[in-house]
């Protein structure tokens, strides 16, 4: 095992909700990040030392990521458009960080793929993020593949969506509401990737990434909003699905209400005890105020 203060690393994504708050943890404890966003998003990169790519392709890149031991590969497309698909990005863009990884002489790579993901999905994210999965499983470098559900924190994705509608008066439940997620605290996740850099029982392995309580998207929203009195309005999933189909600005893409309503649960026993650490709950979070 290598010293953690000798540790190099680099992370794709390195703009987004994951990669920042995982950037941010892993230079706490001493690690050398080498973190890769857009031009446009370069500036948001506020640990480590920040590098520039659109797809992972440059040549450049090699020589910069020479002395890394991981990369943490976190670019991923949770709604598509015409110009930007889940096959160019969640699969060819892994293509890419495995060529990466193999020219920059990178043995490991960690993933963050989907909870629910499967050889017998049917719809476009997880048909692309189990591809991803493969193109990884099959590259020969030492991998790590975490099937995360909704990953919470300051400002992430569903906790902003929910503030969103929060000032706009009223939060918006999809259908019956009864659907379940589990989230997981981004502060966990930083520890388990931790771990996951320096111990061989994470090596090869494909691993829920859950926190330790299952929850129904209705009590979720009543224990996010804390007693205030916000109004909440229940969407008919067929009209929540027409606008995905017609409004590419709209809160929820097709496989966001797929994953949303999708009643994807894991093992958080087994993460438990695999890492040994005691997960916060999202009630802990929310009352900690760290998602505003």
């Amino acid at each position: 095992m290598r010293h953690r203060n000798k540790l190099k690393v680099a992370i794709t994504g390195a703009s987004g909700f994951v990669g920042t708050n995982i950037g941010k943890i892993l230079a706490k404890k001493g690690i050398s990040i080498i973190g890769i966003a857009r031009e446009d998003k370069k500036s948001l990169i506020n640990f480590g030392t920040a590098l520039t790519s659109e797809d992972l392709s440059e040549n450049y890149l090699v020589s910069r990521l020479r002395g890394c031991s991981v990369l943490l590969h976190f670019i991923g497309k949770g709604k598509q458009t015409v110009e930007s698909d889940y096959q160019k990005v969640n699969v060819g863009f892994t293509k890419n960080a495995i060529t990466l990884c193999k020219k920059a002489e990178i043995k490991k790579i960690i993933y963050i793929s989907g909870l629910g993901v499967s050889k017998d999905t049917t719809f476009g994210y997880f048909i692309s993020k189990f591809q991803a999965e493969q193109e990884i499983i099959n590259s020969g470098l030492d991998y790590t593949i975490f099937r995360a559900s909704y990953i919470i924190g300051a400002s992430d994705p569903l906790s902003s969506l929910l503030f969103k509608q929060i000032k706009n008066g009223t939060i918006s439940v999809l259908g019956s509401g009864r659907y379940r997620l589990q989230p997981i605290f981004v502060g966990d996740v930083a520890e388990i990737i931790f771990q996951s850099l320096t111990q061989k029982k994470f090596s090869n392995k494909i691993i829920d990434l859950v926190g330790p309580k299952i929850i129904t998207f209705n009590d979720y929203v009543r224990d996010f909003i804390q007693g205030k009195k916000i109004p909440i309005k229940k969407i008919d999933l067929e009209k929540a699905y027409h606008t995905a189909l017609h409004n590419p600005k709209g809160d929820f893409g097709i496989d966001d209400l797929n994953i949303l309503v999708g009643d994807y649960v894991g093992n958080h026993k087994k993460l438990k005890k695999m890492s040994g650490i005691e997960f916060k709950t999202h009630k802990e979070i929310l009352e900690a105020s760290r998602l505003s």
